[in-house]
């Protein structure tokens, strides 16, 4: 009777573990086909509006040049113009539209972020390992969280402190990784979020300054590398803790998580990667994750490792 419950108990974890990775391979695939399309479409328009930028700076200051010198010549212009001039508000207009050009550079050159970053997170590596840099990786996935960690009326802002190492690339599916990345920091933000539920003004005016923090480092003998992600927001209580890695296993309200962001994150980094991600926390002081990888990876053993 105890060999067949540990079969069915087998059998049971093989097919979550397959469910979970039709459910990861399905996501990434989706999202890897709407970033390309999205990628295109941003793109475009920017090319256009980036090209035609620097001829409009040059035509704005051929136009300025123009009245500056039409203003010198002829001192005292016919009262009608000296009335547009007013109406216009000619000096100001000379000062502020250089000013709204280098703007609008600002807005093209964090679209052409943006478009990067996307390209960034959801690499087309699905199938192959590649050697990848980390932290463009975190700050792909930060970018695209920007608008959820700037101030939200009742949540103040949550402020990212990066403690970066000297790494080197390491061979892994940066698409996966990236994801993993995603789910975290997501995660600490709805953490950030819930802080002010059942909570008095004086209790949110008392509450340190919401911090995540994200620090890596490499140990040359181990031959690995350690991105730790820690957030000061609400922590869990140890029966929750405990279940944060199973499948389907959540805390936030229908509709507004799965309970499949860890169980995945967790089978990208022991199963795909052969790496190790840990969790502690500390109930109303915040939560630590700790993903260890190596530089360098044996890929049939990683295979044997995914299909066992």
């Amino acid at each position: 009777m105890q060999e067949r419950t540990a079969e069915l108990t087998q059998s049971l974890q093989q097919l979550q573990n397959t469910q979970l990775q039709l459910i990861q391979s399905e996501k990434m695939s989706t999202l890897g086909q709407l970033i390309a399309g999205i990628g295109h479409e941003i793109n475009n328009p920017i090319g256009f509006i980036s090209g035609n930028c620097s001829h409009i700076e040059e035509y704005v200051k051929d136009l300025l040049r123009l009245v500056n010198l039409q203003h010198q010549k002829l001192p005292h212009p016919d009262p009608e113009i000296e009335e547009l001039v007013e109406e216009i508000d000619l000096e100001y207009l000379v000062e502020d539209l250089p000013k709204i050009l280098g703007s609008m550079e600002q807005g093209i050159g964090r679209l052409k972020d943006i478009s990067l970053s996307l390209r960034t997170f959801a690499r087309s590596d699905i199938s192959s390992m590649v050697e990848f840099q980390i932290h463009e990786g975190i700050d792909s996935t930060l970018m695209l969280l920007k608008h959820q960690l700037k101030d939200q009326g009742e949540r103040s802002v949550i402020e990212v402190v990066k403690q970066y190492g000297e790494l080197p690339p390491i061979t892994c599916y940066p698409g996966q990784l990236n994801q993993v990345f995603m789910n975290i920091i997501a995660n600490a933000i709805d953490a950030f979020d819930d802080l002010y539920q059942n909570r008095s003004v004086e209790e949110i005016a008392a509450a340190s300054p919401h911090t995540i923090m994200i620090a890596t480092s490499i140990q040359h003998e181990q031959q690995t590398v350690t991105i730790c992600i820690e957030d000061n927001a609400l922590g869990m209580p140890p029966e929750v803790q405990a279940r944060v890695f199973e499948p389907s296993f959540t805390t936030k309200p229908v509709g507004k998580g799965t309970g499949l962001g860890l169980a995945i994150s967790y089978q990208i980094i022991i199963d795909k990667h052969n790496g190790q991600i840990n969790c502690s926390s500390t109930s109303g002081q915040g939560t630590k994750f700790i993903i260890t990888l190596a530089t360098s990876v044996d890929r049939k053993k990683i295979s044997a490792i995914a299909l066992g």
